[in-house]
């Protein structure tokens, strides 16, 4: 009786060790986001130039973070990416983008490290998918306008690292928060800066329900309602001293600098990996 008892409390303990070293964490789709600046190496976030989604798949092992995987899908609110994206943030063979689409920017890791002190990294392929149209201009008697040729995905890759520092503090319940930056160089990804410049980023909206207003005489357009998640910050922007008639609101200076920082703020949901029915036994019985 007394073996058995000793055996049992070894099987519980082994359970408890597996369940534990099986760890993992995915990601919350609907409240991740990132962060993007414009800036120097000396002052890499000195402005921000937008928010943006971030979806797709994320598998940190907080005991083994080589076998983490992170798959993700950053883009604008709103955009009809969301929509093309598989489950595993590939576009579908052939797809055929709308004229109107705003850049896509797609993640995949090759490669999670320690650094020591509860850090780590991830290392892979960041890749710029935008949409570029072809436009024939020929002035002759009848010109009527350019012509724009059909919408054509072009896509653009580089490898970067994002810097993490939360892997230790991780906790075994609830929802946890991971932010780490990756900082890129005009020179190392001549494409990326020019592209989220152009980009119109709004602010994210969780459960956003937008309705028109009664129209009268107390009308005052769409009104909308929601969970603001992430916006652009104004941290460049300033009032005047004096204001005037000819006030026109903040004074903001403008971005400077030829480096990216994307800011990855990730939400993350715990989950445990069930362990395999083979590995308990008692006795040398499987369970």
């Amino acid at each position: 009786m007394k073996h058995r008892a000793i055996t049992f409390a070894f099987a519980a303990c082994l359970f408890s060790s597996l369940v534990f070293a099986g760890d993992t964490w995915t990601l919350d789709s609907s409240t991740s986001n990132a962060r993007l600046y414009q800036g120097s190496k000396a002052n890499p976030d000195s402005v921000n130039t937008g928010v943006a989604h971030v979806t797709g798949q994320v598998k940190l092992d907080t005991n083994d973070p080589d076998k983490s995987i992170f798959d993700l899908s950053i883009y604008p609110a709103g955009e009809y990416w969301s929509h093309a994206l598989s489950a595993n943030g590939a576009l579908p063979t052939g797809y055929i983008p709308d004229a109107t689409d705003h850049p896509l920017l797609t993640f995949k890791s090759t490669r999670t490290l320690r650094t020591g002190n509860g850090k780590f990294e991830v290392l892979g392929d960041l890749t710029l998918t935008r949409v570029e149209r072809t436009v024939r201009a020929e002035p002759t008697e009848a010109y009527a306008g350019p012509v724009y040729g059909d919408p054509v995905n072009h896509a653009d890759s580089r490898e970067i690292k994002f810097q993490f520092s939360t892997l230790a503090t991780l906790q075994n319940k609830g929802v946890q928060d991971i932010v780490g930056p990756a900082r890129v160089g005009h020179e190392d990804f001549p494409e990326l800066l020019g592209a989220i410049k152009e980009t119109n980023w709004p602010s994210l909206v969780k459960n956003q329900d937008c309705h028109i207003s009664s129209i009268g005489e107390d009308y005052s357009g769409v009104q909308c309602t929601g969970t603001l998640i992430a916006a652009t910050s104004d941290d460049n922007c300033h009032m005047p001293a004096s204001l005037g008639e000819d006030y026109s609101g903040p004074l903001c200076t403008p971005a400077t600098g030829d480096q990216t920082t994307i800011v990855l703020d990730l939400k993350l949901l715990h989950t445990l990996t069930e362990p395999s029915a083979g590995l308990l036994s008692v006795e040398g019985e499987a369970q």
